[in-house]
C-alpha cells in the first residue's frame, strides 16, 4: 500500500508526530520557511495535521512522511507514507 501511496499526486509533507492518542491517527506538526513579504526575512510557520496510520506504529517525536490522501473523516485527509527517524 506505501508504494501506491508514494506514486499518487498530491502534496507530501515532512513533519513531527505530537500526539498519537487516537487509534490509527497522529497529529503530525509540519513547519516551513516563508519569506516576509515586507520584511524580507523566513518566518517559520508552523501547521498541525491530522493522519491516518493503519498500524500504529508512530510514537511521539518521530519524525514522518505525509501524502495528500482522499477524506478518512472530518479532519483526516492524510496519510502516512514512512517513518524517517524515530524518537529517542
Amino acid at each position: 500500500m506505501s508504494e501506491a501511496l508514494e506514486q499518487r499526486k498530491g502534496r507530501e509533507f515532512t513533519g513531527e508526530v505530537i500526539s498519537d492518542k487516537s487509534d490509527k491517527t497522529i497529529v503530525v506538526r509540519v513547519e516551513t520557511l516563508v519569506k516576509h513579504p515586507l520584511l524580507k526575512k523566513y518566518v517559520r510557520r508552523r501547521k498541525k495535521f491530522t493522519a491516518h496510520d493503519p498500524k500504529n506504529e508512530c510514537g511521539i517525536g518521530d519524525k514522518v512522511k505525509i501524502v495528500e490522501y482522499r477524506p478518512l473523516s472530518r479532519n483526516k485527509r492524510w496519510h502516512l507514507v514512512s517513518i524517517l527517524e524515530k524518537a529517542v
